[in-house]
């Protein structure tokens, strides 16, 4: 794959490619970060306002009302979790680092809710340092398209980019990718003949003839993302298991069983006759 070729056509295709959670300072990006787990941006953004506007910074959003709060996140989804995520976070923020989100990867991944991919994006967008690269549900797919990697888990896809591109481009190429797969190479009905990297995708052959590529057919695009990158997406109450009712035997043995008479009762009948 010719890396400077392909991230020179992904800038020419998506000029407007960066971070769509909208927010204005660390804070606000980690928060709604964190509220993006099994969410779409477009409902963060519509949630977010509201939520900063009510509690604007570490301290007052650890002293929230943790009804009032998952009242405003409730429409994001597992709102109990992100509650506690987003509370605890904001707690450790103000106890532990003077209010400040900080700037090291060890650091962030200490705070509740904040898995790999979330910190990777607060340091990338936040602070423009590249320790990792954000890899999403779009991420995940379109790289694996791309042959840019054949891992199934998102932590070794991520390792396979890392060595694979230029630490300067770590953090335009996950947002170029995003854009990239919510516009072009989408999950269902990837547009192949109006990519503008057709020619250097594999896939790109298998799509135009109308077939799945092999290697999407091992592992279903995204599949380990839900699981992998968030510690917030989880149910907030426990599903029941499901229990199998017994199987009634159809074997003769078993059907004398049922129909067999209980003791006497034939003695029973003749003694009435």
């Amino acid at each position: 794959m010719d890396v400077p070729l392909l991230l020179e056509r992904l800038r020419r295709a998506h000029p407007d490619a960066k971070c769509a959670l909208h927010h204005r300072n660390p804070f606000e990006l980690l928060i709604a970060t964190i509220l993006s787990a099994q969410c779409t941006d477009e409902r963060v953004n519509k949630v977010t306002p509201g939520l900063f506007a009510r509690f604007p910074d570490p301290t007052a959003m650890s002293r929230a009302e943790r009804e009032e709060l998952e009242g405003i996140i409730q429409s994001t989804g597992f709102f109990r979790n992100k509650a506690k995520s987003i509370q605890g976070a904001s707690e450790r923020l103000v106890g532990e680092f003077g209010g400040e989100v900080p700037r090291r990867m060890e650091e962030l991944l200490k705070l509740p809710g904040v898995a790999r991919k979330t910190a990777s994006v607060v340091l990338g967008v936040s602070y423009g340092v590249a320790e990792g690269v954000v890899v999403d549900t779009h991420v995940y797919r379109v790289s694996r398209r791309l042959g840019l990697s054949r891992a199934a888990k998102v932590e070794q896809v991520e390792q396979d980019l890392m060595r694979i591109l230029p630490r300067e481009d770590w953090i335009d190429y996950s947002h170029l990718i995003i854009f990239h797969g919510r516009r072009i190479c989408q999950a269902r009905k990837p547009k192949c003949p109006e990519c503008p990297l057709a020619d250097l995708c594999p896939s790109a052959a298998y799509f135009l003839k109308g077939r799945i590529p092999p290697w999407e057919k091992r592992t279903s695009a995204g599949a380990g993302v839900r699981q992998s990158t968030s510690r917030t997406a989880t149910p907030s109450r426990k599903r029941a298991k499901s229990v199998k009712p017994a199987k009634r035997s159809a074997s003769p043995r078993g059907a004398a069983a049922i129909s067999k008479k209980p003791p006497g009762a034939s003695r029973l009948r003749r003694g009435r006759s």
